[in-house]
C-alpha cells in the first residue's frame, strides 16, 4: 500500500547533494512525484509554476534555496583558496544579493517569499559583522533555514489551536483554494483547525471550493482532507452561496498570502466573493495567517501587487482541447483582495485579531497576545 500524501514532506532539504526536495504539486492528485531543485532557475521555476505553492511553503523553499545557492557560491569562490578565510565576503555577498532578488521575483504577492529571503539576508550580514568566515556564514544560513521550517510547523499548529476555539463539534466548514499541509510544512493554516478537530473527534463536515482556474481546491485540498479521513465534499466555486443558504456551513476558513496593515487580505482569486456571500448569510469568515504574512508596511489592500497569470490557465490547461475561442482576451489575476469589513477575524499563531485591525495586528506582531 502506498504512502498517504500527508506522509510526504511538502518541502525538505537534502544536504547530501545540496538540493531542495519538493512534491511537484502540478502532478497531483494523479501522480505523486518528488523532485529535486539545485539551481536558481529550478527553484524560481518551481515557485512560479506552482510546483511548490502556498505562502508558508514558498517561504521555506526560498530559505532553503538561498542557503544552497550561497553554499554553491562559497564553494566556487574558495575552490582554490583558504576556506577559513573571511576576505572574500564582498564577492560572495554580491552574488547572494543577485540570487536573492532573482528568487524574490518569482511570486510578487506572497509576502513570505520576501520575508524569508530578508531574514536569511539579515543572518548573512550579521554573521559577517561578527567576523565569521564564509564557512561559518554558510553554517549559520543552513541553521536559520531549518529553523524557518520548524517554526512553520509550530506556527501552523498554534493557528489550528486558536482556530479550533471558533467552531464546535459537528460544524460545517467551507474553505477556498489550498491552505492545507501542501501549502505549508505540516497542518496547513486554514486546515489546521480541521486536522486538529479530526484528531479530537470533532467530525467536521468540510466543503472545498474547486478554486478555478488552477483547481487547487479540487486537486489538493479535497485530496489531502480525504486522505486524512475528513468528511469533505467538493463543490464548484459558484455553489458556495447555495451551501451557505442551506445552513450547511457554520464557518469559513481561508488562508492568505498577504495581510495589509488595515486587515485587508490577499488570497487566491475568488476569496473575496466567498467573503461577500458569507457576510450575506451571516456566516463567520476567518482568515488564517501566520504573523510572517502580515505586512505592516503595506497600508491597505490597494497597495498589494496582484500577480497576473498566463491566459492558457483559463482557456486550455485542464481541457483535452482548447475550450475558448482563439484570440479571446483573458483576464487571469492569481489573487483578489478581501476588504477587512468582510472579515470576522484573522487567526494567527499569536492570537486572534479583530477589528479595528490596524491596532490588533500591530499589537500581535509586536509580541502581544
Amino acid at each position: 500500500m502506498g504512502k498517504s500524501i500527508l506522509e510526504y514532506e511538502t518541502v525538505d532539504l537534502d544536504e547530501s547533494d545540496g538540493s531542495i526536495v519538493i512534491i511537484d504539486q502540478t502532478r497531483l492528485p494523479a501522480r505523486t512525484e518528488v523532485i529535486k531543485l539545485r539551481t536558481a532557475q529550478e527553484i524560481w521555476d518551481a515557485i512560479y509554476l506552482l510546483k511548490v505553492r502556498g505562502a508558508p511553503a514558498i517561504g521555506v523553499t526560498a530559505a532553503f534555496g538561498i542557503y544552497i545557492l550561497a553554499a554553491q557560491t562559497a564553494d566556487e569562490i574558495l575552490h582554490f583558496e583558504d576556506k577559513a578565510s573571511n576576505s572574500f565576503f564582498d564577492i560572495f555577498y554580491d552574488k547572494f544579493k543577485e540570487q536573492k532578488e532573482f528568487l524574490n521575483s518569482a511570486r510578487p504577492t506572497a509576502v513570505n517569499l520576501s520575508w524569508a529571503l530578508e531574514r536569511m539576508d539579515r543572518v548573512c550580514r550579521q554573521a559577517h559583522k561578527a567576523g565569521k568566515n564564509l564557512n561559518e556564514i554558510i553554517e549559520l544560513l543552513g541553521r536559520e533555514a531549518k529553523e524557518i521550517k520548524q517554526e512553520d510547523i509550530r506556527v501552523c499548529r498554534a493557528i489550528g489551536e486558536n482556530g479550533l476555539c471558533l467552531v464546535k463539534p459537528g460544524d460545517g466548514i467551507l474553505t477556498h483554494c489550498n491552505a492545507g499541509q501542501l501549502a505549508t510544512c505540516k497542518y496547513g493554516t486554514a486546515t489546521a483547525p480541521i486536522y486538529l478537530g479530526q484528531e479530537r473527534g470533532y467530525n467536521f463536515r468540510v466543503f472545498a471550493d474547486e478554486t478555478r482556474p488552477l483547481l487547487q481546491g479540487a486537486r489538493l485540498t479535497a485530496y489531502e482532507l480525504h486522505s486524512a479521513g475528513v468528511d469533505v465534499t467538493l463543490i464548484c466555486d459558484n455553489m458556495s452561496s447555495m451551501v451557505m443558504k442551506n445552513g450547511w456551513v457554520q464557518a469559513v476558513f481561508v488562508g492568505c498570502d498577504r495581510v495589509a496593515a488595515n486587515g485587508d487580505t490577499a488570497n487566491k482569486i475568488g476569496t473575496s466573493m466567498v467573503a461577500a456571500v458569507a457576510k450575506r448569510y451571516h456566516v463567520p469568515f476567518y482568515v488564517c495567517a501566520p504573523t510572517s504574512t502580515v505586512d505592516l508596511a503595506t497600508p491597505t489592500g490597494a497597495e498589494i501587487k496582484i500577480e497576473q497569470r498566463p491566459a492558457e490557465e483559463v482557456t486550455e490547461m485542464w481541457y483535452k482541447e482548447r475550450m475558448a475561442p482563439e484570440g479571446i482576451k483573458v483576464y487571469n489575476p492569481a489573487f483578489d483582495v478581501t476588504d477587512n469589513e468582510l472579515i470576522t477575524a484573522i487567526v494567527t499563531e499569536k492570537g486572534i485579531a479583530r477589528a479595528p485591525y490596524k491596532e490588533s495586528l500591530s499589537f500581535l506582531c509586536s509580541g502581544g497576545k
